[in-house]
């Protein structure tokens, strides 16, 4: 038998997956269904692992785990929620709680941790408050992820590297992980690698000495030494220059610093949290970014998932933002379900932020309280030609990396782009149509003869497309 472990679960059918799962691992399972029983329990017997749930129908599970810490001090908890938010999440790590599963959950990675958690006793470090006002929104699976993650390094100062397209909230990350941390008594200092010149960005990160430079005419202290006993979040790091990205990783390997145009090394105390929207890889391999920075930022990557593969968290973001809105003097608005619907079919390439600038245009043209589908069509447009305009730029997109940075010969371009993309075109409309060359040809726009005699030129079988019957 591989243990015994105490399933606080009230509702009977994930109990009995639960149990059944667990029992065929080698376990046996208690099951209680209340706070009073879970207590009646730890009182009477031993168990190697608890589950937990977090809304019982006596109370908060999470909120009453002291009684259990004080009965069993070293018994691993695994919290099990429908509650699915950053919060939960950070109440979950703040019990010092082996696992947290956001319900709906894999049965196989929940028989994994608790046959971890059955052989190893809590290790974990003391309890961080929780705050109120965190950043993030969503209950989405996607979101679920981010939050764990972001729970797991909330006690250490281990080096994060958030990754994620533009507008997706990496800075909210690094504020979360701030705020919820144990450095959250220090400052936290962010920089924007993006927005400083190649040539002061040293200056800006260091500080300088006076006289170090034309215009250092005083001395400046750098964001490190800003930081300093908290958090530096270096944004957009993957257009750092790399003489920067040099000095930098001596900071990070050294936990020290020189100002520039100074003589003496200076100890700083920082976690550092770092954010791209750029894929490093390809970088290193182009030599544009350090392959040595790239592993020393990337010790825990956390990974933000667009927009448009969190769709189901819109409804909350809208409202979540409305409600913002209405706190900085626009007026008070409530959307509807045929508006949220329309929201959810935009293809939102800017992500949240996006949608919050978006959300606050809303909020200020509607002509009544409630934000309907007229509203969202009027101020957005129709979100279907919006997808189009997105393919658009896709197509532009894939023109420019097809032509990479080399710049085709004066007069060459059409011929070029031609050549490369009439074939995948013709064989595109062939596939639509089964092989119909009329059809084919009314789908281009184009001359049936015309189409015949380019497919006999690029060697084309109409003929191979055919569907079979």
């Amino acid at each position: 038998m591989n243990g015994k472990v105490l399933l606080v679960e009230d509702d009977a059918s994930i109990a009995t997956v639960i149990r059944s799962a667990l029992e065929d691992e080698g376990f046996a399972v208690d099951r209680c269904e209340s706070i009073a029983a879970r207590d009646r329990a730890l009182a009477s017997d031993r168990y190697d692992v608890m589950l937990t749930d977090v809304m019982l129908a006596d109370g908060d599970g999470i909120a009453s785990i002291d009684s259990v810490r004080a009965a069993c001090p070293q018994m691993p908890l695994i919290v099990l929620s429908a509650q699915n938010t950053l919060d939960t999440a950070v109440r979950a790590s703040d019990t010092g709680a082996f696992e947290y599963f956001p319900k709906p959950f894999d049965l196989d990675d929940l028989v994994r941790a608790v046959v971890q958690a059955g052989g190893s006793g809590d290790k974990r470090g003391e309890e961080a408050e929780a705050g109120d006002g965190l950043p993030l929104v969503g209950r989405s699976q996607a979101m679920q992820a981010v939050y764990r993650m972001i729970t797991r390094v909330l006690r250490n100062d281990l080096t994060v590297l958030v990754l994620g397209e533009s507008g997706t909230g990496k800075e909210l990350v690094a504020e979360a992980i701030h705020q919820l941390g144990h450095r959250k008594s220090g400052p936290f200092v962010a920089v924007n690698a993006a927005a400083i010149p190649a040539d002061l960005i040293e200056s800006e990160l260091f500080g300088h000495e006076k006289g170090a430079f034309t215009g250092a005419i005083a001395q400046a202290i750098g964001k490190f030494e800003q930081a300093n006993g908290g958090t530096l979040f270096l944004d957009e790091i993957g257009d750092m220059p790399i003489e920067a990205q040099t000095r930098l990783l001596r900071a990070l390997q050294s936990g020290r610093i020189r100002r520039v145009g100074g003589r003496q090394e200076i100890a700083v105390d920082v976690r550092i949290i770092a954010a791209t929207n750029r894929d490093l890889k390809p970088m290193i391999a182009a030599g544009q970014f350090r392959e040595d920075l790239y592993y020393r930022l990337n010790v825990v990557p956390i990974v933000l998932p667009p927009l448009r593969d969190r769709v189901e968290d819109i409804e909350a973001l809208a409202k979540h933002f409305l409600g913002l809105a209405a706190r900085e003097g626009l007026p008070e608005r409530r959307i509807d379900r045929p508006a949220l619907a329309l929201l959810e079919q935009q293809p939102w390439r800017g992500n949240v932020r996006e949608l919050q600038n978006a959300v606050y245009r809303l909020a200020l043209m509607a002509r009544d309280d409630v934000i309907d589908a007229g509203t969202v069509t009027a101020v957005l447009g129709d979100p279907a030609e919006a997808v189009m305009r997105g393919r658009d730029d896709a197509l532009g997109a894939a023109l420019a990396a097809w032509l990479g940075d080399n710049a085709p010969a004066h007069g060459t371009l059409y011929h070029r782009a031609v050549s490369a993309f009439e074939r995948p075109l013709f064989e595109y409309a062939l596939g639509q149509t089964g092989g119909n060359q009329l059809r084919a040809a009314k789908l281009l726009g184009i001359n049936r003869n015309t189409l015949r005699k380019r497919l006999g030129e690029l060697q084309i079988n109409a003929d191979s497309f055919a569907r079979a019957e």
